[in-house]
C-alpha cells in the first residue's frame, strides 16, 4: 500500500501545476471507475464549488464521473469543464438521448497571486489535462505529495506557512479486512497544524506573509473514497463525518473564511460484513474522519519552500 487514496482500487489521481513566470496554481483530480457513488458536504462559510447539489442523495444521478480540486478560486472552477470534455471524448457520464452527459464536481481554493500574477489561474486545459493524468496512471500509483496541483500555491495558519497535497489510507477489520478507506486533501487553512512537532510544520515552508492590503482566504479540500458497497445516503453521511477529521487536524477551521469541502466517493467492490454489535459503516466513518487528518497532516509534512513574491517582499521591503 501507498499511504494514499489511490490504495483504493479503481481510484486514480491526476496532477498538474505551473511554477514561475506568476504562476503558483494546480489542478487535482481524482477520477473513480464507473458506476462510483458520490456526495459531498460542504462546511466552510467560504466556498468556491461547482455541482455540489447533484450530490444531494434524493437527486436524479448518484454517480460521479471525476472530482476536481482546483486553484484559481471561482475562476479556476472552470477546469472542472476540461475535465468534463477529457471524459466524453472516453464515452463516460450519465447516458441521455443526446449523448454522455459527465458528472464532474469540483471545489477550489484561494491561491490567487501567490505566484505575483493574480490573472495566473488554472484553465479549463489544465482541468483537461490533470483528467488525461488521472487516465494514464497505473493503478495504485503513488500520490504526489506537498506543492503539487491544486496545492501547488497553499499556505496555511493564515499563511505563515506551506501548504499543499496530501494522502493517507487505512483499512477495516476483521472480515471487513479488504475495505479500504483512502483521503486526499488539499491545505489552504486559516488554521494551524494540530499533531505534528515544531521541526515538521518548520520543514513545511518559511513564513508567507499576505501582501499589503491583502487578507488571507482559506481552504481546506478533501476527496474521502472507498470501495465499500454504499448508498447516495451512507456517502453523504460518510463526507459529513469526515470533518471531524479536518477540525481535528486544523485549528481552527470551518471558519467564515474557510471553504472546508469533503467529497465522498463509494466504488462498490466489497459488501459490508456485520460482526458485531457495531454497524460497520460506523465503523468505516470512524476511518473516514481518521484518514481526512492523516492527509492534512501529511499535507504539511510533505510541502516545500516555494519563493514566492510575498517571501520576496518580506526580505526586501526597499522593493516597496
Amino acid at each position: 500500500m501507498t499511504s494514499s487514496i489511490t490504495d483504493v482500487p479503481g481510484i486514480k489521481v491526476g496532477q498538474v501545476q505551473r511554477i514561475g513566470e506568476g504562476w503558483l496554481s494546480g489542478v487535482t483530480v481524482v477520477l473513480p471507475p464507473p458506476g462510483t457513488i458520490g456526495s459531498v458536504h460542504v462546511g466552510g462559510g467560504g466556498p468556491a464549488t461547482h455541482e455540489t447539489d447533484a450530490l444531494d442523495p434524493t437527486t436524479l444521478v448518484p454517480t460521479v464521473d471525476a472530482v476536481v480540486l482546483t486553484g484559481g478560486s471561482a475562476f479556476g472552477l472552470i477546469t472542472a469543464h476540461g475535465a468534463q470534455r477529457w471524459l466524453e471524448e472516453q464515452d463516460r457520464g450519465f447516458r441521455t438521448d443526446a449523448g454522455v452527459v459527465p458528472i464532474v464536481p469540483a471545489a477550489a481554493i484561494f491561491d490567487l497571486g501567490r505566484g505575483g500574477d493574480a490573472k495566473a489561474r488554472p484553465t479549463e486545459q489544465m482541468g483537461y489535462d490533470a483528467a488525461a493524468a488521472a487516465g494514464a496512471s497505473p493503478d495504485f500509483a503513488p500520490v504526489q505529495r506537498g506543492n503539487a496541483g491544486a496545492g501547488t500555491g497553499a499556505a496555511l495558519d493564515y499563511q505563515r506557512y506551506k501548504g499543499g497535497v496530501g494522502s493517507a489510507s487505512l483499512r477495516m477489520s476483521g472480515g471487513n479486512s479488504e475495505v479500504v478507506i483512502g483521503a486526499i486533501a488539499v491545505v489552504n487553512a486559516a488554521g494551524a497544524p494540530v499533531g505534528l512537532g515544531r521541526e515538521q510544520v518548520l520543514r513545511a515552508a518559511p513564513a508567507l506573509p499576505p501582501l499589503p492590503g491583502h487578507a488571507p482566504l482559506n481552504t481546506t479540500l478533501c476527496v474521502v473514497a472507498t470501495n465499500a458497497v454504499l448508498d447516495p445516503a451512507q456517502v453523504k453521511r460518510t463526507s459529513s463525518a469526515s470533518h471531524a477529521g479536518l477540525a481535528r487536524a486544523l485549528n481552527p477551521s470551518h471558519t467564515l473564511g474557510d471553504g472546508d469541502v469533503v467529497f465522498g466517493l463509494a466504488t462498490g467492490e466489497k459488501q459490508l460484513v456485520q460482526e458485531g454489535p457495531v454497524t460497520p459503516v460506523l465503523e468505516l466513518q470512524i476511518l473516514a474522519a481518521e484518514a481526512v487528518r492523516l492527509a492534512i497532516l501529511n499535507a504539511v509534512a510533505s510541502a516545500e519552500t516555494v519563493e514566492t513574491p510575498a517571501v520576496v517582499l518580506a526580505k526586501h521591503p526597499d522593493l516597496t
